[in-house]
């Protein structure tokens, strides 16, 4: 039986103190329950990798942390979120925060990293880093390195009708910059996509 969207969410959370709290999603009222679990369970696991990532191996110097999320996309049974978390450490120059994503195709009942979202042996790469070198020149964006292109597995969200491809601070760009996103079109992209997957189903004008 197909699963009903949108996806009821409900929020849950991780307190270590006044200064320290972790709010993350949780899917709720599924009608296949394993597929429920499945989702939940991944995005428990990428909040915990979020936290060691920002504690490494001095616990006790963490002075603030704030964990956040957002939902980027809840409908045509994709559900595509992103995870921040960011973390003062005492005596740091600034704070630090990290995105991480995640984009579950719930016909299936698993997630897709990048490359899984074309038709195989396209060159999505090429593709994607071609249409943000134009980007990156029509919007001026400053860069701390020259860029070359993508990542196989480029952090990514799906939004709407549009992959939002983007880069960790201090990757391509100064912190002050923030987090530099770049979204495409999915019309951009129809002749690579995989149709039967989470962003072909985007691209369906129904």
């Amino acid at each position: 039986m197909p699963i009903i969207l949108p996806v009821n969410i409900k929020t849950a959370s991780i307190s270590g103190g006044p200064n320290k709290r972790v709010i993350y999603p949780q899917v709720i009222d599924m009608q296949n329950l394993q597929t429920e679990k499945l989702i939940n369970r991944t995005i428990v696991n990428q909040t915990q990798e979020l936290i060691n990532q920002q504690v490494g191996n001095m616990p006790t110097t963490v002075e603030e942390m704030l964990g956040l999320y957002e939902i980027k996309n809840n409908q045509r049974n994709v559900l595509s979120l992103s995870l921040s978390n960011y973390t003062y450490h005492y005596h740091a120059a600034h704070g630090m925060t990290y995105i991480k994503s995640l984009t579950f195709d719930l016909e299936k009942a698993k997630s897709f990293e990048l490359k899984e979202l074309f038709k195989p042996g396209s060159d999505y790469i090429q593709r994607l880093s071609t249409i943000i070198k134009e980007q990156i020149v029509e919007r001026k964006i400053q860069l701390i390195t020259d860029f070359t292109e993508i990542k196989p597995n480029q952090d990514y969200y799906i939004a709407d009708k549009s992959l939002v491809i983007y880069f960790q601070l201090y990757d391509i760009t100064p912190y002050v910059f923030g987090f530099p996103m770049f979204p495409i079109s999915v019309y951009d992209l129809q002749d690579i996509l995989d149709e039967m997957g989470p962003l072909g189903r985007m691209a369906v004008n129904n």
